[in-house]
């Protein structure tokens, strides 16, 4: 085990190399206590005849965006939700005479 005393004996160079091993085998160990955990809870949700994706739905992915209501007359690649702030091709299109109901898509 390395002591403080051994760390006071040590140059820069030494000292950063040392911490550059720590934080290697601090990210090793985390993978290492991540795969076991992973391990044990498919063991367990085994024993009801699931999968842990089944129990646990992945994560990280994003909900689909919502479905665009309305389009620009003018350049009907240009759409939105009816969600959030209304555009400014909308409300340019609603000042100028326009109704809602005209922009709705299909």
């Amino acid at each position: 085990m390395i002591t403080a005393e051994d760390l006071d004996g040590m140059g820069k160079d030494e000292l950063q190399s040392l911490k550059k091993l720590v934080e290697k085998a601090l990210k090793d160990f985390e993978k290492r206590n991540l795969q076991k955990a992973r391990q044990a809870a498919e063991a367990a949700v085994r024993e009801y005849g699931v999968t842990l994706a089944e129990v646990v739905p992945a994560t990280g992915s994003k909900k689909a965006p919502p479905p665009a209501k309305y389009s620009n007359p003018e350049d009907p690649t240009q759409t939105w939700s009816g969600l959030g702030r209304r555009p400014k091709w909308f409300l340019e299109a609603i000042e100028a005479g326009k109704t809602v109901q005209e922009l709705e898509i299909g």
